[in-house]
């Protein structure tokens, strides 16, 4: 609780601050009396440093009448909290530790001797990079911009594309020294309200000193968190979270991260791109079958070729088997070492070129590759096979929109290739059944992982005209299963769209 004495409030809030060399405050009298003092108190940088000269201490020093004035600081308070500020955010409060909290959140204190409470006037200006085109997510159609690390500024962005008072922003504070700001944004007409409390009672259990970025809270929120499937989805475009959000998702938004996170997430969300929804409904509908084919080649491929070249040979045409062990009798290792040696060479490519700064990082990516793949068959080291082998795998890789769902292939990848290693064709399908069995059991907060390859019929099989294909957007006139059923209809004649209101 505050003090009615200036000077012990501000010795209070200086010991707290001590050693805080970014910190501005000032003990300045009021116009015309040198006995009454206010003071000013906030972090540099993290505030307007304009609105705070010329519409704080400006209109305290010289625009407050005290002539014929009783209780002058009640007055004082008064007249500044109701009439002295041009700006529309501002609440009192006596509490010393929401008092800090506001401070380090770019919030202006102002303590006016005599009175035990304080004004908390909203002047936080953040250092931002402004809005860019989207680097990981990019587009040939559709819109360029991207989220940044500004919180507000991405609540704008998806404001600007969703204009309905039901869009809500519900804001919340995580961190025990941080206190990140996170905003939960959602149609309140449209969410099931089981998956909204649902995920407000997992951010809320989190308990941890510190949020620096909403990999954290993706973290804490996946259920089955020894998976390496992600049960959410992280994006980067502004046009693809709003698109969630009218689907009856959830986006989640934290401050200084330029990615949020959409829940609940399925398998076939992390197919699905902006762009699909942008181009003619045939063209993307091809690109959508094909990043299927890529993703099962791109974890599968290296396993079957070892399985069928070690233990069924047979199975392999006539002239394809002479080709391969003529390549093969120059080679000083086995073809397992081969393979696992060539996907861990073009695994580290693929970390340089990201680590190193754009130009470099493609070229490295490009000509690395192609320099180290020809001096690797060259010197005898590996079979141009494994190479082709390798090269498609990768680039099939490449084909999937959502990063964090390649990650997991990756992984999976090896592990096919050590199951078709050890036991063939066996192993291969083992491998294959046992990443099946493991999809199957998953669930993003009460949505089967598999939906709607699996449970179809929950929603009478409408899902899966947005699966595999994409069918023209006239003809996609009901919401997945993310929405409520009373809010299913999202296209039709616009009576029928306004009675769901």
């Amino acid at each position: 609780m505050l003090s009615k004495n200036l000077d012990e409030n501000i010795f209070r809030l200086e010991e707290t601050f001590k050693d805080c060399g970014d910190l501005v405050s000032r003990k300045i009298p009021f116009a015309k009396t040198q006995n009454i003092f206010f003071y000013i108190i906030y972090i540099d940088m993290l505030t307007d440093r304009e609105l705070i000269e010329t519409q704080i201490i400006n209109r305290l020093m010289h625009r407050i009448n005290l002539d014929n004035k009783k209780d002058i600081p009640k007055y004082l308070f008064d007249e500044f909290k109701n009439y002295g500020m041009t700006t529309a955010e501002v609440k009192q409060t006596d509490k010393f530790d929401e008092i800090t909290s506001e401070i380090m959140s770019g919030n202006t204190v102002l303590i006016i001797d005599g009175f035990p409470n304080a004004l908390i006037v909203s002047t936080k200006q953040f250092p931002n990079r402004g809005i860019q085109s989207s680097q990981i997510e990019s587009v040939v159609y559709g819109p360029k911009d991207s989220f940044t690390e500004g919180m507000r500024h991405n609540t704008a962005l998806i404001r600007r594309r969703i204009r309905d008072v039901n869009l809500k922003v519900k804001q919340l504070k995580i961190g025990v020294r941080s206190q990140s700001d996170i905003a939960l944004m959602y149609i309140e007409d449209i969410v099931r309200p089981q998956i909204l409390e649902q995920i407000e009672k997992r951010i809320n259990e989190i308990n941890i000193d510190a949020i620096l970025d909403v990999g954290y809270i993706q973290q804490f929120i996946d259920k089955s968190f020894k998976s390496i499937f992600p049960q959410s989805q992280l994006t980067e475009r502004p046009d693809k979270a709003s698109s969630a959000i009218l689907e009856g998702r959830i986006v989640i938004i934290v401050d200084n991260s330029p990615f949020v996170l959409i829940v609940p997430a399925t398998l076939a969300t992390f197919f699905q791109s902006s762009e699909d929804y942008y181009e003619r409904w045939q063209i993307m509908s091809c690109l959508r079958l094909m990043r299927y084919v890529c993703a099962i080649i791109s974890i599968t491929l290296p396993g079957l070729f070892l399985a069928l070249t070690l233990y069924h040979p047979s199975m392999i045409p006539l002239k394809l088997v002479l080709k391969l062990a003529d390549e093969r009798s120059h080679v000083p290792f086995g073809s397992v070492v081969e393979i696992i040696m060539m996907e861990l060479a073009f695994e580290l490519l693929r970390e340089a070129g990201v680590r190193l700064p754009n130009p470099i990082g493609n070229t490295i990516g490009i000509v690395g590759g192609i320099i180290v793949g020809q001096a690797a068959v060259d010197a005898g080291l590996v079979s141009p096979i494994v190479i082709i082998i390798v090269s498609l795998t990768a680039i099939s890789s490449f084909s999937i929109p959502n990063t964090n769902f390649v990650s997991a292939l990756r992984l999976l990848k090896y592990m096919i290739i050590i199951f078709s290693a050890m036991l063939g064709l066996y192993g291969f399908w083992l491998a294959i059944l046992i990443i099946l069995i493991h999809l199957s059991s998953l669930k993003s907060f009460g949505i089967p992982y598999l939906y709607p390859i699996v449970s179809g019929e929950v929603n009478n099989f409408n899902d899966l005209e947005d699966t595999f294909f994409r069918l023209p957007i006239f003809k996609m006139k009901k919401r997945p299963i993310f929405a409520q059923k009373s809010q299913s209809k999202r296209q039709g004649e616009k009576s029928d769209v306004l009675k769901q209101q």
